[in-house]
């Protein structure tokens, strides 16, 4: 933990607790900004794909509490990395803004609350669908919380590697809502978002460089370089396009998802060869809002909605 976060902790007269002015002094949209709800999004998406696709079929309101799990899991974890990281938050430009940053809420009080939806979250999962699927998502919480945010971010410049596996959780805990077994077609989608999130992250990290070294965060642009990063991204991409394919050539989906998957993954390689190709980011000059690294890092995300996407209308057409 930092110095600062440190100090604070040994000055909190009511830890995880919500401290006078936090309801009064705070907005409705600050506790939603909390949840990070950009980044909420995909995950969410990403598990309700994982309903989708698993076979059997859960009753409508269980399966909005299982949807309603993830995004309260997911939320906690934003709220509780809010909390730890607001040291550095507070020097990134892109940060800078936070509701804990600002004083709006309490780092009491959003840890009080990032906690409350982590355990609230975990045992309405075990309760409405299965105990192994609250396992899961109690997991995810730990990993995106423990092992990314307090031990991997500010000490490895692979921490967004390792640390890929927290966001990779949600179609894994999707199907095993479902059916109570964790089996193969998971553990690719598993794998196929865990690949996926490098090329993403780095792609953001190049142009947000200049946030990341003023915190002393230790992502590759900082620590290797523009030109190893940008190398780092096509590299990623060219391992994660034919992972894309596993599910049709494991006979999960159709030849339509097949070619979905790969015209999809053309478009992602064509970015991250751009963003290889651009050299204005090579003598450190921060990078326009137009380069081909935003361009790659904006594609990135539409490339995962739209190929999980396609793998759930093809699954359900299938069947």
């Amino acid at each position: 933990m930092s110095d600062s976060a440190i100090h604070d902790a040994k000055g909190a007269q009511a830890p995880f607790t919500l401290a006078e002015g936090d309801l009064a002094g705070s907005e409705p949209r600050d506790w939603i900004a909390l949840l990070k709800p950009r980044v909420l999004s995909l995950v969410v998406f990403s598990g309700v794909i994982g309903l989708l696709v698993a076979p059997g079929a859960l009753h409508p309101v269980l399966a909005l509490s299982a949807i309603l799990c993830i995004t309260l899991a997911a939320g906690a974890a934003g709220a509780i990395n809010m909390w730890y990281d607001r040291d550095i938050d507070a020097v990134m430009r892109r940060t800078r803004k936070r509701p804990v940053v600002t004083g709006r809420i309490s780092p009491d009080g959003a840890l009080a609350y990032g906690v409350v939806l982590a355990v609230g979250s975990v045992a309405l999962m075990g309760l409405a669908t299965n105990w192994l699927a609250a396992g899961v998502l109690a997991f995810s919480i730990f990993f995106y919380v423990v092992i990314y945010t307090m031990w991997l971010k500010r000490r490895t410049p692979q921490n967004i590697v390792i640390g890929g596996a927290a966001g990779a959780f949600p179609p894994l805990i999707g199907w095993v809502a479902v059916t109570g077994s964790i089996e193969a077609l998971p553990l690719v989608l598993f794998a196929i978002i865990f690949m996926w999130t490098p090329p993403h992250f780095w792609a953001l990290s190049l142009w947000a460089h200049d946030d990341y070294k003023r915190a002393g965060v230790p992502m590759l642009p900082v620590v290797a370089g523009a030109r190893e990063t940008r190398r780092q991204v096509v590299l990623y991409t060219v391992l994660l396009v034919p992972l894309t394919l596993a599910p049709w050539l494991m006979g999960f989906s159709t030849a339509a998802y097949g070619a979905a998957a790969a015209l999809l993954g053309a478009g992602f390689l064509r970015h991250a060869w751009a963003t290889w190709r651009d050299a204005q980011d090579a003598q450190g000059v921060s990078l326009t809002q137009d380069a081909p690294a935003k361009a790659c890092f904006r594609y990135s995300i539409t490339y995962l909605f739209a190929l999980l996407g396609a793998l759930a209308l093809d699954r359900l057409l299938l069947a």
